[in-house]
C-alpha cells in the first residue's frame, strides 16, 4: 500500500522530517509531496487558507496511492481534496483529535502558533469534539525561532503542557498540534502525567484502521 503524505508548507525539508516520523507506524511505501507555493511554516489564518489551495493543487500527483495524509495541523485542504478523490484522505488534527476524545472525555491542543487558535478551535467544533475540546495552549517564543531549537522547543511545550494541566485538572490528554513537532511529542510523553498524542502517528493508525470512505471523510 502507498500513501502520500503532503506537507502543506513549502519546506522540503519539513517534508523530510515528517516521512521520517510517519515511516515507523506504516508498513507500506510513504511518499512526501511538499506544496508548490505558500508559507515555509504556516502561522496564520491567511497562510493556512493558502496552504489548503496548494494540497488541492497537488491532487495529479496523487494517482497511484490508496490514501492521503494532510500534515498540517489545521488540515488545510482535507475536506475539499476528500470530496475529489476515492481514496481516504485523513488530516493530522482529525486523525489526532479522534484518538484523544477515544482516550480521555476532555482534552486540549498544544502547539506554536498562536495565530490558528480560532481555527483549531473551529476544527474542533467541525469534528464534533468540541464539548471535549479544552482549548489551545501556546509556546511563548516566536514559531520559527522554536522550531529551529529541539532543546528550547521540547521546553517550551513541556511548559505550556504543565500549563494547561494546571489551569484545567479536567484534561486527560493533550495533544502536540504539529506535524514537524513529533520528535518533541515524544519526548515529551516521558514527562507528563497524562498521554501526547502525537498527529501524524495518529493519522497513520487512522489510516490502517481500514474505516470506511465515509468515516475519513467526516
Amino acid at each position: 500500500m502507498k500513501i502520500a503524505l503532503i506537507n502543506p508548507n513549502t519546506n522540503a525539508d519539513t517534508t523530510m522530517r515528517m516521512v521520517r516520523i510517519a515511516a515507523p507506524h506504516f508498513a507500506g511505501q510513504i511518499d512526501g509531496l511538499t506544496a508548490g507555493f505558500g508559507s515555509a511554516l504556516i502561522t496564520t489564518e491567511d497562510a493556512l487558507n493558502t496552504a489548503g489551495k496548494a494540497v488541492l493543487a497537488l491532487q495529479p500527483q496523487l494517482e497511484g496511492y490508496q490514501a492521503v495524509v494532510v500534515s498540517a495541523f489545521g488540515d488545510p485542504g482535507q475536506e475539499a481534496l476528500a470530496r475529489a478523490l476515492s481514496m481516504p484522505v485523513v488530516g493530522i488534527a482529525q486523525a489526532a483529535m479522534s484518538e484523544a476524545s477515544a482516550i480521555a472525555s476532555r482534552f486540549c491542543v498544544v502547539t506554536t502558533t498562536p495565530g490558528l487558535v480560532a481555527r483549531i478551535a473551529q476544527r474542533a467544533s467541525e469534528l464534533g469534539h468540541g464539548s471535549a475540546f479544552a482549548g489551545t495552549w501556546i509556546t511563548p517564543g516566536d514559531p520559527v525561532a522554536l522550531t529551529t531549537d529541539p532543546d528550547r522547543l521540547l521546553a517550551a511545550l513541556h511548559d505550556a503542557t504543565v500549563a494547561a494541566l494546571s489551569d484545567d485538572p479536567a484534561i486527560e490528554a493533550v495533544i502536540i498540534g504539529g506535524g514537524p513537532l513529533a520528535e518533541a511529542a515524544k519526548a515529551l510523553a516521558a514527562q507528563v502525567p497524562v498521554p501526547i498524542v502525537q498527529p501524524i502517528p495518529a493519522a497513520l493508525r487512522l489510516v490502517q484502521l481500514g474505516l470506511s470512505t465515509q468515516d475519513l471523510h467526516t
